[in-house]
């Protein structure tokens, strides 16, 4: 009687004697022995296979010296084994790049497979929430692979069905603490795809000399730095406008004055015109030589300036129009790149109104209409805010160096980038560590990427003035 009484009635039982207790054991069902083996026997060889097929140099390696002992004996698996090792041990000395291309960041890449990432791959799921454990069971994201550069660890992962990129970029700080690294960026590989990037080093973290002046014109991209890859970071000004962002002593000079010195080839052949606006008198005042009579210091010279910058940009859509798209830089047209070094100046704390709303007025024309006849805008501010600059969104690339608070990333570099790893406010304040360093967010892709200018120093801009003064008089 007692088996046919559904489960959630054993409460309303009865017992006859009180003294003994009403017990109920679950039916076993007794499984064959030989059905236990065959699962067993499954199971290891389904192991094995999958062990050859994703690590099948390792296993070989392993194999090798034991199949050539039962077959040659022990002294010539001995001498097998040695001689790459041999080989292996000079190559890695005298070739260290070609070394870890081929073999060194294959093996790191196992080894923190296997130690770090596998290892604790499920408590770290489960604790950050990205892992599920239902009625006994752990329904984990996939950890696909992991892939080593000279300054990462890039971990594939397949995401569980019905979890979101956001899931994982609102978790990137538990991502990284249960990993072991400083930080951790989320990108989007392909549908229900990441890869999750773990810095092992820092290689912005020592500051970079003055990129070379090139030796042919050019207007772009321009090298003005590298990029945490190890990859020279080149900034595109024609065909865009750029905004930089940063506080005080954040480095925007230094992104400012890389820029004008890859350009300088090309202002020598007349394809460039730098046009300067200075409202602070301290920054592009070093080289002032460079701008000639395109220099504005007042804010009256600077609306003037603006002004006129509207004008040729008017003048060159009229003739442009039907005629072509896109500008090509000459000496009859060529490539205007307006500068200004603090915006704020000129917009939030103008107290001109009539001022105010010329250079806002000229500003966002140019932002809007500019780019598509070769004129374009390279502008820096410390406060990114709306009310400070209300155009920011009309600059389709966009630098983040320091800045004070966590929401101004977002400001600069759009909805979402401080979860994906951009880290703007927890830069260093001090110079010699976190000038210069920053996130770039650029028109074409959505993920920032970070990057370290050059420093150019005072001694630097004399030379470059010094040298655009004499080409001219040449």
């Amino acid at each position: 009687m007692f088996k046919k009484l559904p489960g959630d009635e054993a409460h309303h039982l009865v017992s006859t004697t009180p003294d003994t207790a009403v017990v109920f054991r679950p039916a076993v069902v007794q499984t064959p022995a030989i059905v236990t083996l065959v699962i067993f026997v499954w199971r290891l060889l389904a192991g094995a296979v999958r062990l050859l097929w994703r690590h099948p140099i390792a296993s070989a390696a392993v194999a090798a010296p034991g199949v050539i002992w039962t077959l040659y004996g022990w002294r010539v698996a001995l001498a097998v084994t040695t001689l790459p090792v041999s080989t292996l041990i000079p190559w890695a000395f005298f070739d260290r790049a070609s070394f870890n291309h081929w073999i060194g960041w294959r093996l790191l890449a196992w080894w923190r497979l296997v130690w770090i990432y596998r290892r604790h791959w499920q408590p770290v799921m489960v604790i950050s929430g990205l892992g599920r454990h239902l009625r006994g069971r752990d329904y984990l994201p996939r950890l696909v692979g992991v892939s080593c550069t000279s300054w990462a660890d890039v971990v594939a992962v397949k995401m569980l069905s019905g979890q979101a990129v956001k899931d994982w970029a609102d978790r990137t700080e538990h991502l990284a603490h249960g990993f072991g690294a400083v930080s951790c960026r989320v990108t989007v590989a392909r549908a229900g795809r990441l890869l999750l990037t773990f810095p092992r080093c820092d290689p912005l973290a020592v500051p970079l000399p003055a990129v070379s002046v090139p030796e042919t014109p050019s207007v772009g991209p321009v090298e003005v730095g590298m990029q945490e890859n190890g990859q020279p970071w080149r900034l595109k000004v024609h065909g865009t406008h750029v905004l930089v962002a940063g506080a005080t002593g954040a480095g925007k000079g230094s992104v400012i004055w890389s820029a004008i010195r890859g350009l300088l080839p090309a202002v020598r052949a007349g394809l460039v015109e730098l046009w300067a606006l200075d409202p602070k008198l301290m920054e592009l005042s070093y080289g002032r030589a460079i701008f000639g009579d395109r220099y504005a210091a007042s804010p009256k010279e600077c609306a003037d300036l603006l002004d006129e910058a509207v004008s040729v940009m008017q003048e060159r859509a009229a003739r442009f129009a039907g005629v072509q798209r896109n500008h090509v830089p000459t000496v009859e047209d060529p490539f205007v790149l307006v500068i200004v070094d603090e915006v704020a100046f000129l917009t939030a704390y103008q107290s001109d109104k009539g001022l105010k709303l010329r250079i806002s007025a000229a500003l966002a024309t140019l932002t809007t209409q500019g780019r598509a006849v070769g004129v374009g805008v390279l502008a820096a501010l410390q406060d990114p805010r709306k009310d400070v600059l209300s155009i920011r969104n009309l600059f389709p690339d966009k630098i983040a160096l320091r800045l004070d608070e966590s929401e101004q990333v977002d400001m600069v570099l759009g909805d979402g980038a401080r979860d994906r790893g951009a880290l703007a406010d927890l830069i260093s304040p001090r110079p010699e560590v976190g000038a210069g360093v920053g996130f770039v967010r650029l028109e074409t892709s959505p993920d920032p990427i970070r990057v370290r200018a050059a420093y150019v120093s005072n001694e630097d801009i004399r030379h470059m003035a010094r040298d655009s003064v004499g080409g001219e008089a040449a």
